[in-house]
């Protein structure tokens, strides 16, 4: 049932997005790569398209633990939010793709998601004549594994966010945008929870690699980074990722095993309490924050006010469908 669900995801994010393609309309490589984030061409069996996963009512990313991709097979890994890209240094939750062009062609080869090789996915392209078409007006040539990367990057980079009620507070000096609430947030994510010392930045993302104490080597065994660099002080290392949005982004961390973000805040409030056989945990984690009842409300309220009122709608929306 779930596998139908997708495919019928992909099939009606694609129609959405190719009725407004005409063969004269004019494009641009935003435009293209738009188009091929929600074609499920770039997927095996057809079904599912990038936008099956990264999905825009939820600020481009899951409300699952882990996403299913051809065939209804389980990913790895939670999906993160395609949105805010621009300025990372490092993509995937092991920093394995250096740029957002080398980011963009993995889904598509990876067994669990797409499961399309990129050559394969090259010739269906340059098979299809609106394609051919597309890609000659806006780079000059016929479809590649080069042009490809580039075009869905392009797109990548325009998802950006800033229409937060933080940004009204803070840019427009408008003292009703936020809650008293998220403003005591604000200052415990600064001061005593000191979120700010790994999220931090336009994002609230470093793009640095650190080990919350969600691996033990048994039932929590992903190596994290360390699979990447091979080194064992990365075990159990991930990305750490950014904060905007994040209240629609639910579930949280690499592996989808937080379902609100009241649990996450738990889980750094008090870290032996879910995982007290952590290894390799970051010193600066393991300690824990002492937040009230009260603290930890006030700390949710403004992670919640780092949401794009733009989306707010999209969600809304979507839940009540």
């Amino acid at each position: 049932m779930k596998t139908d669900l997708y495919c019928l995801t992909a099939l009606i994010a694609f129609v959405l997005v190719s009725a407004t393609f005409v063969t004269d309309e004019p494009m641009d490589k935003m435009t293209l790569g738009k188009r091929l984030f929600s074609d499920p061409i770039l997927s095996r069996n057809r079904t599912i398209s990038c936008a099956s996963c990264h999905r825009e009512e939820f600020a481009f990313a899951d409300t699952s633990a882990l996403s299913l991709g051809v065939f209804g097979r389980k990913g790895k890994r939670n999906t993160p939010s395609a949105m805010n890209v621009r300025l990372q240094a490092n993509f995937f939750w092991d920093g394995r793709a250096a740029t957002l062009e080398e980011q963009a062609l993995i889904p598509i080869a990876n067994p669990d998601e797409m499961d399309l090789p990129v050559d394969v996915a090259i010739k269906r392209l340059n098979g299809s004549k609106t394609y051919r078409a597309y890609f000659k007006q806006v780079f000059g040539e016929l479809p590649t594994k080069t042009n490809l990367a580039k075009a869905l990057s392009e797109f990548e980079q325009t998802l950006e966010t800033a229409e937060s009620p933080l940004d009204d507070w803070r840019l427009n000096d408008n003292e009703a945008a936020m809650s008293e609430s998220a403003k005591r947030g604000f200052a415990l994510f600064n001061g005593k929870a000191n979120c700010v010392q790994c999220h931090f930045g336009a994002d609230f993302n470093s793009s640095e690699f650190r080990n919350i104490g969600l691996f033990d080597g048994k039932t929590l065994a992903d190596s994290g980074r360390a699979a990447i660099t091979k080194r064992a002080a990365d075990l159990g290392k991930f990305k750490i990722g950014p904060l905007r949005n994040v209240a629609l982004t639910a579930p949280y961390m690499h592996n989808g095993m937080f379902k609100t973000l009241a649990q996450v805040i738990d889980h750094y409030n008090e870290p032996d309490k879910r995982v007290p056989g952590a290894m390799n945990r970051d010193p600066l984690l393991a300690k824990p924050l002492g937040l009230s009842q009260q603290e930890k409300q006030d700390l949710e309220e403004f992670l919640r006010a780092l949401t794009d009122k733009r989306f707010l709608v999209k969600a809304s929306a979507t839940k009540k469908t």
